[in-house]
């Protein structure tokens, strides 16, 4: 069996990235045999080039391939750094949670249209919070090593929602 549309696949993984220019990889996360990486290859929500990467492969097939920004989450693009009105950070008492609201900080925000997003505080003023809002690989290279693990054919109820429901195809809880 390959990896192919409607299929479920395990991999397990280490994931490292760099940004241009750069020669030494940074550590971003990585999986193990307990807790693979279970997906439903085809249906999207993926890295377009890490699908690419897997497509045809077989269970025991080792991989090492790098993705290109494009090919990512994307370049890093200026446009999604916002400053947001120090009084959208105000409590009831209309004091700022400078513990919460600091640099570094990645925050959990909604925009206008109620979309959730998450954040990252550049600069605190007391007039603005820098706020970047690109995705934290944004702009860097994507480095995976590792080892596909199983295969299997995905159930009905899997191709209708469009994802993996566990290893074994479990239900929703």
């Amino acid at each position: 069996m390959i990896i192919e549309p409607n299929k479920v696949v395990s991999v397990n993984y280490n994931l490292t990235s760099k940004k241009a220019g750069q020669t030494e990889e940074t550590f971003v996360e990585k999986t193990n045999t307990a807790n693979p990486f279970v997906f439903m290859f085809g249906v999207g929500g993926l890295i377009e080039g890490f699908e690419n990467s897997l497509r045809g492969k077989k269970v025991g097939d080792k991989f090492d391939f790098h993705i290109a920004p494009a090919e990512g989450y994307g370049e890093h693009n200026l446009e999604n750094i916002v400053n947001i009105p120090i009084s959208a950070f105000h409590d009831d008492k209309g004091k700022v949670d400078h513990e919460m609201v600091k640099v570094g900080k990645t925050l959990p925000m909604t925009d206008n249209q109620g979309n959730r997003m998450s954040g990252t505080v550049h600069e605190v003023t007391g007039e603005h919070v820098r706020m970047d809002f690109n995705h934290p690989l944004a702009g860097q290279e994507l480095h995976f090593v590792g080892e596909v693990l199983a295969i299997r054919d995905a159930t009905k109820d899997e191709i209708a929602h469009g994802h993996a429901h566990g290893p074994d195809g479990h239900h929703h809880h």
